[in-house]
């Protein structure tokens, strides 16, 4: 059931046309055991059919002047760029007037000129997924044979760059790299990623899955589970994001531009953040699995989130159906009271519903296993969020928050200011005796 009142005027759907399929193999990816649900698969690839009826009826469904479509996977550079040179005609055909944008995250292996020419050529932003430096990025993301791949994905970001696709990283925060926070950021940076996402991992492996089934399970699962080897612990989480952003409030505002705290400045401006696992309500970002099936979530691919298939339903009633309008707001109805009481809920809003299976200091269930990392970041960054949404409130540069920054650091240490040689507190990185020691 669904109804037009209800129907969003705009939603997000990731796109896997090459379901879980990749090649390589990385050690704590949620997405590749999802092969179970496909039995009798034997040909990974969205089919031409689902392709062209996915692409109209996600133009269709758009209230919007411009249509954001994002490709993942498993792996999607696997289909070829023949595949793509079709979606792109296949936007083109339905467009009817709307402006097509296009998002296309991999792990950079099978990158190659053709690819790089075709990516700059149609302006996909391409989302690369590395881990830090090659030590570091080879602790999880090995190939099928257990070989490391940071080489290989190296060479893909030097593609990137050479025919000047634009692109960002996106860093899985783990058990390992989690510690080491100023190497993982410091790499990033020297490599020219100017937008990074740290994406923690969190996952939970059920103790009595049979051989067919899921074995990493949903948050709501009655089954007895635990939390993996490669998961990031809660306060590591905080202190690798509280590093990062020392780092970047000191030096990098304005130049990089990290999810997290471009999503936090949002909230202390008083505007509902966007990105979904800090807002109230979700159940707008979708996944779609190459078959056609549409499921609740990128991170609820499970048969009791299957909404339908796209070749039996469409996906506006599905996004607008009773099942889907509950699921999202499940996210804040199902809040305990500890945070509801929290001071930092405003920003946090409870965490993704996937990682709510811990309990509150009350026993209430339903708390997220990142809680304690996020209240630590949070707390961490307000006076300078605070100072930031304030500058850009009476109109001016948010980069200011640098010199604010570098001063308070000062202040902490009994000092007036900066010394002849010291970094100037303007952000200009000159020393204090060539820049603002001069007037």
């Amino acid at each position: 059931m669904s109804s037009t009142a209800t129907r969003p005027t705009a939603f997000h759907v990731m796109t896997k046309p090459s379901g879980p399929l990749c090649n390589i193999d990385c050690k704590y990816c949620f997405y590749l055991e999802k092969s179970k649900l496909f039995p009798d698969q034997k040909h990974w690839r969205m089919p031409d059919d689902v392709l062209e009826s996915y692409i109209r009826q996600y133009i269709e469904a758009q209230d919007t002047p411009e249509v954001q479509f994002a490709w993942q996977g498993g792996e999607p550079t696997v289909l070829g760029v023949d595949y793509f040179e079709n979606v792109v005609k296949l936007q083109e055909k339905y467009a009817n007037g709307k402006s097509i944008a296009n998002a296309f995250q991999t792990n950079g292996t099978l990158l190659n000129d053709k690819w790089g020419e075709f990516l700059h050529r149609n302006q996909f932003l391409v989302g690369l997924s590395i881990d830090g430096p090659k030590k570091i990025h080879d602790t999880y993301r090995v190939d099928k044979q257990g070989k490391p791949t940071f080489d290989k994905v190296k060479r893909g970001l030097d593609l990137l760059k050479k025919h000047h696709v634009e692109f960002n990283t996106l860093t899985c925060v783990n058990r390992k790299n989690a510690t080491k926070a100023l190497e993982v950021y410091k790499f990033l940076r020297s490599e020219g990623s100017g937008h990074m996402q740290f994406i923690p991992i969190v996952e939970r492996r059920g103790e009595d899955c049979g051989s067919q089934d899921l074995e990493l399970v949903l948050p709501g699962s009655p089954m007895d589970a635990k939390v993996t080897a490669w998961s990031v612990r809660p306060d590591d989480f905080g202190q690798f994001m509280c590093t990062i952003f020392d780092e970047w409030v000191r030096n990098d505002v304005g130049e990089v531009f990290v999810q997290t705290f471009e999503v936090a400045l949002m909230a202390w401006m008083g505007i509902e953040p966007n990105l979904c696992i800090f807002q109230k309500e979700c159940g707008l970002g979708l996944a779609l699995e190459h078959t056609g099936d549409l499921y609740s979530c990128d991170h609820y691919v499970y048969p009791e989130h299957q909404l339908g298939n796209i070749m039996d339903k469409t996906i506006a009633d599905m996004v607008a159906s009773d099942q889907q309008v509950q699921f999202g707001k499940d996210k804040a109805a199902t809040l305990p009271q500890y945070c509801l009481d929290c001071d930092v809920r405003f920003i946090c809003n409870g965490d993704c519903p996937k990682h709510r299976f811990t309990n509150t200091p009350d026993g209430e269930p339903g708390l997220s296993y990142l809680c304690t990392g996020y209240k630590q970041l949070f707390h961490h960054v307000d006076p300078y969020m605070k100072f930031m949404a304030r500058e850009l409130r009476a109109q001016r540069s948010a980069t200011g928050v640098m010199g604010y920054a570098r001063q308070k650091d000062y202040a902490e240490k009994g000092l007036d200011g900066p010394g002849p040689n010291d970094p100037c507190v303007c952000g200009s990185s000159k020393k204090f005796k060539k820049c603002c020691g001069r007037r």
